[in-house]
């Protein structure tokens, strides 16, 4: 059956669809000799050769889920031009080339999910399924009842408005506090800007939960694969689609007798 180029280079595993672009407005993908330079071009899997970088492809790959508790110091990508830890160096044992799916920058830690199926990755990062994710934040100073109001009824960015779903004060002293926020917003440093707009920046910003799988007892830096049951739930979170705008409850728990 013929597919989109950008769809089988995903299925195989090799790239996002927004990277097969890329790389085919390069030139790098050839289908059965010639040189690809059409976004839409069509090619059978089964039946057609397909290289990348004069590499020819399979897409008779075993597909593989893993969770790793990523710790700070190391970046999201499967290539540094600084030089600075890739994650996957900390798969020590996995052969397969795999990609991070979704971002934590390189100062927060927490819950990873690195695999090579590109229709799984998709449907995890792409905005409209609003698959919720789960934090644990430190920030400076003493939040105070205020500012969680605030950060309840939303903060304006400069990219728009940030307002979590879930917002909870876990503790807090005239140093620090402990917050844990539920999002489903996607955007480049979006929790660690907000704070920043609040007068308190973050500290230590932990990932503990993808929809409803979680870190469990993964210390930082190993990794586990996630089951089949596991996988399937977060894809089924992702075919209920993005919650209509009215339906986003916010809500706002401050436990005090957790008050420091």
């Amino acid at each position: 059956m013929e597919q989109r180029i950008q769809k089988i280079l995903s299925q195989a595993g090799i790239s996002s669809r927004r990277a097969a672009e890329k790389m085919i407005a390069e030139g790098r993908i050839c289908v059965n000799g010639t040189v690809v330079t059409e976004p839409g071009t069509k090619a059978d899997s089964g039946r057609d050769e397909i290289r990348v970088d004069g590499k020819l492809i399979s897409c008779e790959i075993e597909k593989i889920y893993i969770l790793l508790h990523k710790p700070q110091g190391y970046v999201t990508t499967l290539h540094d031009p600084q030089g600075r830890p890739i994650v996957t160096d900390l798969l020590s044992g996995v052969t397969e080339r795999l990609f991070p799916v979704g971002r934590l920058d390189y100062d927060s830690e927490g819950l990873l999910i690195l695999t090579n199926d590109g229709e799984f990755s998709q449907h995890l990062q792409h905005p409209r399924y609003g698959l919720p994710k789960s934090y644990r934040v430190k920030v400076e100073g003493n939040l105070l009842r205020t500012e969680m109001q605030l950060l309840e009824k939303g903060i304006d960015l400069s990219d728009g408005r940030f307002a979590p779903a879930e917002v909870v004060l876990e503790k807090t002293n005239r140093e620090s506090s402990w917050l844990r926020l539920t999002i489903t917003d996607g955007r480049n440093r979006v929790i660690r800007r907000a704070f920043e707009a609040l007068g308190h920046p973050v500290c230590r910003l932990i990932r503990v939960a993808v929809g409803d799988v979680t870190l469990d007892a993964v210390r930082e830096g190993n990794w586990r694969m996630l089951t089949r049951r596991e996988v399937d739930r977060l894809l089924e979170k992702t075919r209920r689609g993005k919650p209509r705008k009215n339906c986003l409850d916010i809500h706002l728990k401050i436990n005090n007798s957790r008050r420091k």
